[in-house]
Formats: C-alpha cells, sequence, structure tokens
C-alpha cells in the first residue's frame, strides 16, 4: 500500500507535468531525452587553424543504431556545411599540407583510406590492401601513408576458416582469449599508388607515430592477443629503408602515446614506470631513440591524461588533465618537468585539435549544466568562439538539476569529494530520495560535466550522489592506492560516510535509499548490498560476485597486480573474503541486475549467479535482464532504453512504493527526438 505522502507526492507530479504539456514551460529530462541528445565526434582543427572537421552522432531509432553527419566550420564560428556523402567513414585525418581530408571507409567489405580535397568533390579510394587498413598516419611531407593491417588469410584458408574450420588455439600465436592475427606495419605511397611492407614480425601492433623525416617509425606493441595482460605491451623502432626493428622497452609495464617530438631527437609517452606495472596515474617520460636513453617527468601525476602534443620547438608538451572534478589543458616543459595551467575553468575543457603551429585549439566544454559542445580560441590567450549548439533544447525546456561539489570526511579521516545533485525545483528542508551512483574502474571519478542520468533522476524527483571514493584517478597517487589490500573496505566506508554526510546536511531521507552502479560500480554495489540494509534498491550493471570464477572469462588483471594481491590460487581466502557472491546470504535489498551477453569485461555468467543465489534464497525481489548482442558498454539505442527505464521502475517501486509507468516514446516533429509531454 503507498503511505499518504507518497500518494500526494506523486498527484503532485502528475499534475505538475500536465501543465508542463499545456504551458508549454520548462519540464524534467526524460530517459529519452537523454538518449536522443547529439554528440559530437571526429573532431579535427586544419594544419592553418582556419577549418573545423566535426561529426554529428544522432539515433536512428528505425535502424536501432546511431549515425554520423560530418561538417566544416569555419574556426572563427558561423555556419556548419555538411561534408562528406552518405556513405561517411571513419578515423578522420587532415593532410599535413591541409590540401585533403583521409578517412577510413568500406569497400568489398574491407576497410581502406580514402581522401576527397578539402574545397569539395568526390572521394576516391587510396589504398587496396587485402585485409583491410586498422590504423593509419600521414607523413610529414604528405607523400605517404603509414598503416597498420592483419595478416591476411590464404584464399584456401580463407575458404575453409568460413565452411567452419575455424577451431583456434587459446593463448596460441597471435590468439588471446579469442581468435586474433598479428598486426604489422605498410607505407603506401602517394607517388606510385604501391605498398610496401616494413614489418613482419609475430607481433600486434596497437598504435605508432611515425618520425618528423619519415625516415622512422615508433610503435606500441604485444605478442599475443592478451586484454589481461596488456602491461606486457613494448615500444619498438623500425628504420623504414631497411626495414629493421629494434625493441626500445623491455618490461612490464605499459607504453601508450607514443609522439615524435617534431625535431625527430626524442620520443614522449606515457607509462606508469620502467619496470614492473604500478599502481599510479603514470608519468611522461622522454626517450632518445638511437641510444634508448629515457628520463621520466615527475611533475604531471595528478589524473588521467589525454590529447598529448608536442609544441613545434619540441620544448614543452600540451596535454588535457582531470583534477578533482574539472579538467583543463596542462603545459609541461621537457627539461625544467613544470607543469603550467593554460585553462582554468570550472567543469570539464578538453583540447581536441591544435593547428600546426599549436597557436589555435579546438576545444569541448561541459559542466553541471550545460551539456558538451565545441569552440575554438587561441592558446596563448583564451578568447573562445563557440563552434556547435547541439542540444539548445535542454537549456530551452527542460528544469535542470541543482548540482554541487561536496566533500566529507571518511571513517579513516580521509577527504573524499563527490558531486551532488538536487531537483532543479527543491525547497530547502524538504527531504527527497537519494540515489548513491558508483563510479566504474576502480580508476574513475564522477567530473563536473553534464549527466543525462543523474538530470533524469533529478527529475523524477530524486537527489543524486556521486563520491569519488579511494581507487579514483584525479585526485594524485595517495587516493588512487588507497584501495590497494583494501577492496570492500573503506571504498565502502567512503560510500557510507557520504550518503550519512548528505542526510546530515537535512535534504535526503534516510529512509528512501537506493544504490546503482555499473562495471566497479555493480561490483562495488553488489558488495554494499551484502554489508547493509539501508538501501530499499539496487541496480547492478556489468556485475562481478565472484572474482576466482571470473579469471580468465573477464578483464581481472587489476585485482591480481594491484588491489588483493597474489594469484586466487596463491591467496584464496583473500579473494573470497572480498567477492560478494560468497554474502549473497545477507542480502535483503531488491535487486535488479543488467548484462549483456558479449560482455568480456565482466562476463554475463557472473550477474546470473548472484541472480540464482537470491532467487533461491527467496528473501527478496530479484530480476535480471540481459541484453544480446551488447558488449560492456551498450550501443543499441532499445536497449539503452530498455536499461534505464528497467533501473527507473525499480527505483520507483521498492523506494517510492509507486507502480510507474514509463514515458511513452514518440516524436515531435522537427527535433528528431522523443520526449514526453
Amino acid at each position: 500500500m503507498l503511505k499518504p505522502t507518497t500518494v500526494i507526492t506523486l498527484f503532485t507530479v502528475l499534475i505538475v507535468s500536465s501543465l508542463f504539456a499545456q504551458a508549454g514551460v520548462r519540464r524534467p529530462m526524460t530517459v529519452d531525452d537523454a538518449i536522443n541528445m547529439i554528440r559530437v565526434e571526429n573532431v579535427l582543427l586544419s594544419p592553418d587553424g582556419k577549418r573545423v572537421f566535426f561529426s554529428k552522432s544522432e539515433i536512428a531509432w528505425d535502424e536501432n543504431k546511431r549515425k554520423q553527419k560530418h561538417y566544416m566550420i569555419s574556426s572563427d564560428g558561423g555556419e556548419a556545411t555538411q561534408f562528406i556523402g552518405e556513405h561517411g567513414g571513419s578515423k578522420f585525418q587532415f593532410s599535413p599540407d591541409g590540401r585533403y581530408l583521409s578517412f577510413l571507409r568500406a569497400a568489398e567489405g574491407k576497410e581502406q583510406v580514402f581522401w576527397m580535397r578539402v574545397l569539395g568533390g568526390e572521394a576516391t579510394k587510396l589504398t587496396k590492401h587485402k585485409s583491410g587498413v586498422v590504423s593509419y598516419k600521414w607523413s610529414t611531407d604528405a607523400n605517404k601513408i603509414f598503416f597498420t593491417a592483419d595478416e591476411a588469410m590464404s584464399d584456401e584458408q580463407k575458404k575453409e576458416h568460413d565452411n567452419g574450420a575455424d577451431a583456434y588455439y587459446v593463448r596460441e600465436g597471435a590468439n588471446g582469449r579469442g581468435e586474433a592475427q598479428w598486426r604489422n606495419l605498410w607505407v603506401f605511397n602517394l607517388s606510385s599508388m604501391t605498398e610496401t611492407r616494413l614489418t613482419d614480425e609475430e607481433l600486434i601492433i596497437s598504435e605508432f607515430d611515425v618520425s618528423p623525416d619519415g625516415s622512422h617509425v615508433v610503435f606500441a606493441a604485444m605478442r599475443q592477443d592478451l586484454q589481461n595482460y596488456f602491461y606486457l605491451s613494448e615500444l619498438y623502432l623500425v628504420d623504414v629503408l631497411e626495414t629493421k626493428v629494434i625493441r626500445l622497452t623491455t618490461n612490464n609495464a605499459p607504453e601508450t602515446d607514443a609522439l615524435w617530438a617534431p625535431d625527430g631527437k626524442s620520443i614522449a609517452y606515457h607509462a606508469p614506470s620502467d619496470g614492473e606495472y604500478e599502481l599510479t596515474n603514470g608519468y611522461l617520460w622522454i626517450m632518445k631513440p638511437e641510444s634508448g636513453e629515457k628520463r621520466k617527468l615527475s611533475g604531471q601525476n595528478q589524473g588521467e591524461i589525454s590529447g598529448l602534443t608536442w609544441m613545434p620547438d619540441s620544448s614543452s608538451l600540451f596535454f588535457n588533465e582531470t583534477r578533482r572534478t574539472n579538467v583543463n589543458l596542462q603545459k609541461i616543459d621537457v627539461a625544467t618537468e613544470e607543469v603550467t595551467r593554460i585553462t582554468n575553468v570550472s567543469g570539464s575543457l578538453r583540447a581536441l585539435a591544435f593547428s600546426g603551429d599549436r597557436r589555435k585549439m579546438v576545444y569541448s566544454f561541459s559542466d553541471f549544466d550545460t551539456p558538451n559542445d565545441l569552440y575554438a580560441s587561441s592558446v596563448d590567450r583564451f578568447n573562445p568562439v563557440r563552434l556547435t549548439n547541439l542540444n539548445p533544447w535542454i537549456e530551452e525546456k527542460i528544469i535542470l538539476a541543482k548540482a554541487e561539489v561536496v566533500r566529507w570526511k571518511s571513517n579513516d579521516g580521509m577527504e573524499i569529494e563527490g558531486v551532488f545533485y538536487l531537483p532543479g525545483d527543491h525547497q530547502k528542508a524538504i527531504k527527497v530520495p537519494l540515489i548513491l551512483h558508483i563510479h566504474g574502474g576502480p580508476p574513475g571519478h564522477f567530473s563536473n560535466r553534464f549527466r543525462s542520468n543523474f538530470q533524469v533522476f533529478a527529475g523524477l524527483g530524486y537527489a543524486s550522489l556521486g563520491p569519488n571514493i579511494r581507487g579514483s584517478d584525479s585526485y594524485g597517487d595517495g587516493v588512487l592506492t588507497a584501495l590497494m589490500g583494501d577492496v570492500g573496505g573503506g571504498e565502502y566506508e567512503d560510500l557510507m560516510s557520504g550518503v550519512d554526510y548528505v542526510i546530515k546536511e537535512g535534504n535526503v531521507d534516510p529512509e528512501r535509499l537506493g544504490v546503482r552502479g555499473w562495471s566497479w560500480g555493480g561490483i562495488l554495489g553488489s558488495w554494499t548490498i551484502t554489508q547493509t540494509d539501508r538501501f530499499k534498491a539496487a541496480s547492478l550493471g556489468a556485475m562481478v560476485g565472484s572474482w576466482t570464477a571470473e579469471t580468465g572469462p573477464g578483464l581481472s588483471y587489476d585485482l591480481r597486480l594491484h588491489y588483493i594481491g597474489g594469484a586466487h590460487w596463491k591467496n584464496p581466502e583473500e579473494w573470497r573474503r572480498v567477492s560478494s557472491l560468497w554474502f549473497v546470504k545477507n542480502v535483503t535489498t531488491p535487486t535488479l541486475l543488467l548484462h549483456g551477453d558479449r560482455d568480456l569485461v565482466s562476463t554475463p555468467n557472473q550477474a546470473l549467479m548472484f541472480f540464482t543465489a537470491l532467487k533461491d534464497i527467496g528473501k527478496t525481489p530479484v530480476r535480471y535482464v540481459r541484453f544480446p548482442r551488447e558488449p560492456h558498454g551498450f550501443r543499441e539505442p532499445r536497449h539503452q532504453r530498455t536499461r534505464d527505464v528497467e533501473e527507473i521502475k525499480w527505483m520507483q517501486k521498492y523506494v517510492l512504493g509507486i507502480d510507474w509507468k514509463p514515458w511513452e516514446r514518440k516524436e515531435e516533429a522537427g527535433e528528431k527526438r522523443r520526449e514526453n509531454d
């Protein structure tokens, strides 16, 4: 039976929603709004800094997928014009001279490199590689295109394989958990329109960069397709003329983002160490490839980085870095290791592309109230020009949540920070239900950016708390490593002390709490409901309940290396002690389980084991929704909608006691989106 207060609340929501529809004023955000938001992707800036290329990703409901349209716009602003036809492409690049736009496009079932003039015209296919192109880069002189390709089967092998002779040997040859092929490096000469093999190794090349004079290529590769052992990837160097491969690193730490300096004398890359794979946010390193001499730059180590870019004089590097809840552009001096903050915004600013002289950049920006859009600016003098306004209806029609950064002390005294949202129409001293969101990772974080799922819950009358618990990756190594040897301990206390903090502040009803999370969020969420009965509902996505059973099937390398310590056959009791499945008899919280059928990070049988135990014990309601074809991150809009609606229905039923009816999806003319009136 519904409580009287619940009936009044539900009646009020229905009346207010009706008034919104009649008056055409602001209204709460819906799941359909969130799914239908237009996204910006594939952002490039021409070498002269005058043109910006980008793609809009929009929902095509009839095809059950997102589709891209591609545009060009002046970096000074103005109207964007559609560029490239309906056949589209991927992995777009400007040629170094700025005359061409290149991209990958399927031709006869294989991805090949195409190009077209920036001033317009038809796209022309360049490569005709038998197995197709995986990735590519231009030479600085714009005369060559270097690319990686998987080794092709012979015609007879391919015929036999397609006819069913497709058994493969796990962790033999190139294979890892699944079938794989060696991936090597080639170069395509634009003058002769011919390709030449540069490497013929038993390696899987993952990323590479070409020296400014085109004489050498540095690449990262491993000797097997080992997702659980990716730290065995090493850096190599190949001489283009002699096709001789030299190994540059030999360790148990992953090297990424290898980039040649413009003067060709050194290489920058990102790695946690030069020995064992240490749990750290990682450092930038500078290597002289001729001698192999390397040096760690200690000035950068606060949080996750992206967009590593050399300055033209090879004296410094740009990078985006997350610090606490904000993302800004930084610069590090290679000689002094001094880090300078180039931007200093409250929110998430990511430089996505630079002009050739690095004087101009195009970047994305988002904060609690502002969805992601593109801007251009000078680098040395911040003067933003807005280039896109992808979702204007959010500002015009949606009641946005009130969001802020909050801080509290966990039980052991560690300061924990998080993001906290209240409904946009919340009145002080009114206690509302709370959803506790747990981020993935463990290295992950909640940042100051637009989060549509938090906005949807706010529109339904919930507060949301997203704690950056120990193990989060934007507070330096002290917080990152605090989870080591403490899985399910301190992180659980960080969550619950955060819940207690927002309750004490007076806006949250302690009797109406829900918890949700995906990946590590689902894992820690499953642990949480074995330790407390305070939550009225739980939604666990892509969870793991038994770490021992997940060894091999899933992506659990970090448990052995960093968080639990020692393999399960060496430390079986500890692996069991931190696995929620062994404590499932304690669960009294109604639990919803969500999992994709093709999830290779957290495998779906983990949810099935947890579900079966709860079902057989029979103490509490439980439901398991399994989604065909979906990997760890869902791709199909209809599955995304079902996932999100089922989660809300579960929370409404068990947190509020409401038999909630989802929004009816319908198309509003001219907006290409679905919403509830």
